[in-house]
């Protein structure tokens, strides 16, 4: 009686050989060929393998120029992300303006059991790169202390670090740090377009009014409560440079 030779090795090592072909199968996917979305997609892969990633969403008909006009140096790129990209589909759904957690921050180098990935988002909310690099400084606040119902300016200044000429959104983002509802880590307050040279810096100004500073409270009418804010200027809705301000109530 003859028996039929097992082929369950030989199958398995085609499973592995495979599984290895799959990274240059990836790679030769990004080769010349445009991969385009409408919306936030888990790209850790993308991230990790690929020299840079162009998100164009949907242009329209002149989608093709635009990016033609970005990828040959004609036009510095100076978008920034809408949308924040997770690492993860396991994330979703993730965006900057969350409620504080109640865990240490993270500074303070704070770790969870049975986490594989970093809770940090791919790409934050605001992100973008250009053809240059910008460096924030010189935050200064028109008043460490104000009454509700007065309006903050907060300046800071934008450099061109970097080695061509490029235009950076600065945006503004504020936090209340002892409001009696729950309040974002970070709202976004005011953002300004500006084309720096290499080399040179400009001062920029954001005013913070009732709009950016109000909430509804528990009575649920719009005002300033009184307590300590905190302010963000940089590239994204992560980092920056930043300062405090106290709101005290009005006089009566």
């Amino acid at each position: 009686m003859a028996l039929r030779p097992r082929r369950r090795p030989v199958r398995r090592k085609r499973s592995a050989r495979a599984g290895a072909e799959r990274p240059r199968q990836r790679r030769r996917q990004c080769r010349g060929r445009p991969r385009t979305s409408g919306r936030p997609l888990a790209i850790r892969w993308a991230a990790e393998h690929v020299p840079a990633i162009l998100q164009g969403w949907a242009l329209g008909v002149e989608t093709g120029h635009a990016l033609a006009d970005v990828l040959f140096g004609d036009v510095s790129p100076s978008g920034k992300l809408p949308v924040t990209i997770p690492r993860s589909v396991g994330q979703v759904p993730i965006y900057y303006n969350h409620k504080n957690t109640g865990r240490p921050p993270a500074e303070q180098k704070y770790t969870s059991k049975y986490i594989d990935l970093p809770s940090s988002p791919l790409f934050p909310f605001g992100h973008g790169l250009s053809y240059t690099t910008f460096a924030y400084s010189d935050l200064k606040l028109s008043s460490a202390r104000v009454t509700a119902g007065e309006a903050v300016r907060v300046g800071v200044t934008v450099t061109n670090s970097g080695a061509r000429p490029g235009v950076e959104v600065a945006q503004l983002y504020v936090r209340d740090e002892t409001g009696s509802v729950t309040r974002p880590v970070r709202s976004l307050a005011g953002f300004k377009r500006v084309a720096l040279a290499p080399g040179t810096s400009q001062q920029i100004e954001f005013v913070l009014t009732d709009r950016e500073l109000g909430c509804y409270g528990l009575d649920m009418r719009f005002a300033v409560e009184p307590g300590r804010f905190r302010v963000f200027v940089g590239g994204s809705s992560v980092g920056g440079v930043e300062g405090a301000f106290e709101v005290v109530p009005k006089a009566r």
